[in-house]
């Protein structure tokens, strides 16, 4: 496994980081020159540069890349908010100020084993009723029994609580109303133990979900979490209401992926366009599953051309799911699993 790596000059700045990353548990590789570094560059889950690093970086042309942090000490001068800007890098960190954040962050890195983030995948209903929540729950129990983790947000202030659906209303853990949480970095190890879920062998399914009462989370919270779970490298799967607030476009915005459930109607193809119109308004990619019974023999493909999304998969009517879900025995099968398989290969990069 790939391990942070640091190119830091200054000696007092690099025991700060070293002191630091310590403290995460987390081992870090120093490299000392630009060579050493660009061999790196591309696998590394984490690099923490100074000023002087930055520079280099930048003279020597080595590309953008995802979690770059640049360290310091005292206020950054307005060169190096440029060499940050132009490596693109995620933060600028004053040590000691910043040294909560930089722990959480070195945390991150020993989480995901493949040191990979995840990918984000939002759930959306055509129309009222269309099954988004319960298709939401079948693809984080499929990524489940593929052996990924996976974390399933509930982002529908009124649908009840996604742990209904799982047969999880009972289980320990936090809901929604529960989590104190405004905005900022969370560790995704904080999230799997506090929050309910099933495990699998060495994977597990966390779930958080809303309650039947009590406040809808905000928007920096929502973030926040599916942040955290794309940088654990897990399958995040998110459950949107049609109408998304503030807190929903959180996610969505975040999303690799939106899939539309559609009923085999017309009125709910007239119903999912608008849906559509906001999450292309938003650039997200998006794909339509079609979910029989057709009364009027519409075709998927007719349903997918009407609603102006690519064809993802058909969900056949299974008369046992109701049943299955009000007695808390909700299994995934048919043509559920085969479409919950087929929005998973679609998430893969």
């Amino acid at each position: 496994m790939a391990r942070p790596v640091a190119c830091v000059h200054e000696d007092s700045l690099l025991d700060e980081v070293l002191r630091v990353a310590a403290a995460a548990g987390c081992a870090v590789e120093r490299v000392v020159d630009i060579a050493d570094l660009r061999a790196r560059w591309k696998d590394a889950p984490l690099v923490i540069l100074d000023a002087d690093a930055a520079a280099s970086c930048l003279a020597n042309a080595l590309p953008r890349r995802e979690s770059v942090v640049l360290v310091c000490v005292g206020p950054p001068p307005p060169t190096t908010w440029s060499a940050a800007v132009a490596l693109g890098a995620d933060r600028v960190v004053t040590l000691p100020d910043g040294e909560s954040w930089l722990v959480e962050a070195f945390a991150d890195t020993t989480e995901s084993p493949a040191g990979k983030a995840g990918r984000v995948v939002a759930v959306i209903g055509g129309r009222g009723g269309a099954g988004a929540s319960v298709f939401a729950a079948a693809v984080g129990l499929t990524a489940l029994e593929l052996g990924h983790d996976a974390l399933l947000v509930d982002c529908d202030p009124l649908g009840g609580g996604l742990d209904l659906v799982l047969g999880a209303e009972q289980s320990p853990g936090m809901r929604w109303p529960d989590v104190r949480l405004k905005s900022g970095r969370i560790p995704v190890s904080s999230l799997r133990s506090a929050l309910p879920g099933r495990t699998k062998g060495d994977s597990r399914l966390t779930l958080l979900s809303g309650a039947r009462s009590g406040e809808a989370p905000s928007p920096e919270a929502v973030g926040a979490v599916v942040d955290a779970g794309r940088r654990g490298g897990e399958t995040v799967v998110c459950d949107l209401p049609r109408a998304p607030g503030d807190a929903a476009h959180a996610a969505l915005d975040r999303a690799d992926l939106a899939v539309v459930i559609v009923p085999a109607e017309v009125r709910a193809c007239a119903a999912a366009r608008n849906v559509v119109a906001r999450i292309v308004a938003r650039g997200i990619r998006a794909a339509v599953i079609v979910r029989g019974p057709a009364p009027t023999r519409l075709g998927s493909p007719a349903v997918a051309n009407a609603v102006g999304l690519p064809l993802l998969a058909t969900l056949r009517a299974d008369r046992s799911l109701p049943h299955s879900l009000d007695h808390g025995d909700f299994q995934v099968r048919g043509s559920l699993a085969r479409a919950a398989r087929a929005v998973l290969a679609e998430l893969r990069p």
